[in-house]
């Protein structure tokens, strides 16, 4: 499945290449106001932080909101006290898409996350063209090596790498890149369930000075609790928000989290 992820993201990164150039797309993002400071926003804090997600549908749950409007959506989660947001922008299973990302970016003044099946240069280039500050990148999908050179991509645009794993060895990998933002996904890739005991059985292995963030199989607020009493300094939660009423669950969330 993480395979047909990405070939469906690069082959609409693809499409979007025939009638926006590499070097329009570049000068574009290079044009863009420097990206937010994401390691400031969620940076741990005596009460958890939320990364709160725009997410329309997954290949797991269907279709789960139809968000008309994601901007408006964006404006209720900074208006909650989201630290950051993170826009799904995958077409063809999340149902995002970059002008989502636009919208929400002229929207707030948060940080924002571009989240998508990210593998070349071209994908981070549109990402801030479009305004996203963070960008995902998934050990699961991706050889180290590519890994390492898209941390050094996106830094160089002044963006944050937020690093994917879900087991040991990934988040090991992580670690030897040097990430300083990273999640530990309770979602199985292959099977779709969820484990929400894995944040909690790998958080030891991640050093002071790196950015925890536990992320899925969070449906309400004793998730959150649960998460923060494992050491995590961020939450991302999509599914709970968008199928609920986001200002008051995101409030439960946050006072969940405090210590």
């Amino acid at each position: 499945m993480l395979s047909d992820l990405y070939a469906g993201s690069l082959a609409d990164a693809a499409r979007r290449l025939e009638s926006t150039p590499l070097k329009l797309v570049e000068a574009q993002a290079l044009a863009r106001p420097p990206a937010l400071d994401a390691m400031i926003a969620l940076a741990p804090s005596s009460q958890i932080k939320v990364l709160a997600e725009v997410k329309r549908a997954s290949p797991s749950k269907g279709q789960m909101a139809a968000i008309q409007d994601p901007a408006a959506l964006a404006r209720i989660y900074a208006d909650n006290g989201a630290s950051a947001i993170s826009v799904l922008t995958e077409e063809q299973k999340f149902k995002g898409s970059l002008q989502d990302l636009e919208a929400v970016r002229e929207s707030v003044q948060v940080p924002l996350l571009r989240k998508d099946f990210i593998a070349t240069e071209h994908q981070i280039l549109e990402a801030r063209a479009a305004g996203a500050d963070i960008i995902l990148l998934i050990v699961a999908g991706l050889p180290e090596a590519d890994i390492a050179r898209l941390m050094k991509f996106s830094s160089e645009l002044g963006m944050t790498p937020f690093i994917e794993t879900h087991s040991e060895e990934e988040l090991k990998i992580a670690l030897g890149l040097g990430a300083a933002l990273i999640g530990v996904n309770a979602r199985d890739l292959s099977t779709f369930e969820t484990n929400r005991d894995l944040f909690g059985e790998l958080v030891d292995l991640i050093p002071s000075g790196v950015i925890k963030v536990a992320e899925s199989a969070v449906r309400n607020a004793d998730d959150v609790a649960h998460y923060r009493r494992a050491g995590a300094d961020v939450v991302l939660v999509g599914e709970a928000l968008v199928t609920n009423d986001p200002a008051a669950m995101l409030r439960s969330f946050l006072q969940a989290g405090k210590y």
